[in-house]
């Protein structure tokens, strides 16, 4: 094992009084219904033949895109294999695309961010391609659901807690606590019910990452507030990005969340966040040591 995934895997047990090694499923986030919870990601690209028959089930739609994306995708090395990197996989809720070197826009929401009390208000946000073709209504484009799912995670429903400047501080520091070992952070903001990060993976894959993120932040923060249950919610939302432009305009849209979001005037001026770190000349980050 690389020297970076063994600094990662024994700071993030210490970290936590071994407590990172379980994951957020288990700690902080088993699911609730997840069958309900499918983010779009891209099953427009998806080429199937006229007398296939489309997946039964949302689970199913999954693994059937996910097997289509290995067709036309390259699988990782044998060496990145060893690591832990499964290329396009799933875990039954979200597909995910785990390589060495990819730069991936990140988002993990709280338990309660879509409160189930009001289901009618966001269940057709996460209707996938597959129920809309059986239906015969127009499905709605990937980016207009993404923007549609991402406007009402602005909207901070739920309990919040990341709202507390003390939990959102543990958010922060735990994003960056491994950053330079295994990954490298490059923007990430901490929002009332959700957070945002834009990562460079290296030698950790990317699912053991955001796992230990999730971990080491659910034990901590249910201390701290004399709590226990979920923290948050199954699975996480990530897409690579192709190309420079794609990298800084995400980059600029997960510094102007907080401002989107009324949270702030600037960018700048929210503590829990890349922007309060980046250089206005160069607008490279300046990470306070250690």
């Amino acid at each position: 094992m690389a020297r970076a995934q063994i600094a990662f895997a024994v700071d993030a047990r210490a970290h936590v009084a071994g407590s990172a090694s379980q994951t957020a499923d288990r700690i902080g986030a088993r699911s609730i219904a997840p069958r309900r919870f499918l983010w779009s990601h891209g099953a427009e690209q998806m080429l199937r033949s006229p007398m296939e028959k489309p997946p039964k089930s949302k689970r199913e739609h999954v693994r059937h895109l996910v097997s289509e994306k290995r067709r036309w995708s390259e699988s990782p090395t044998e060496a990145a294999q060893i690591k832990g990197f499964r290329g396009w996989h799933e875990r039954g809720y979200l597909p995910h695309c785990d390589k060495p070197e990819l730069i991936q826009f990140v988002t993990f929401r709280l338990w309660d961010s879509m409160p189930a009390s009001r289901r009618g208000e966001w269940q057709h946000l996460f209707a996938s391609a597959r129920s809309d073709s059986r239906s015969g209504a127009q499905r709605m484009d990937p980016r207009e659901q993404r923007r549609q799912l991402e406007e009402y995670l602005d909207r901070g429903l739920g309990e919040c807690p990341l709202r507390d400047p003390r939990v959102a501080a543990i958010v922060q520091s735990t994003l960056l606590y491994h950053h330079g070992q295994g990954f490298r952070m490059l923007a990430w903001v901490v929002m009332p019910n959700h957070v945002h990060t834009l990562i460079e993976v290296v030698e950790v894959p990317l699912t053991r990452i955001v796992q230990n993120w999730k971990s080491i932040v659910a034990v901590k923060v249910n201390q701290l507030l004399g709590r226990a249950g979920r923290f948050w919610q199954p699975d996480y939302w990530d897409r690579f990005m192709r190309d420079e432009e794609q990298r800084r305009r995400a980059i600029r849209y997960i510094e102007s969340n907080p401002v989107k979001a009324r949270l702030c005037r600037m960018p700048e001026e929210r503590p829990f966040s890349s922007a309060r770190f980046r250089d206005p000349q160069s607008r490279e980050l300046n990470l306070p040591p250690g």
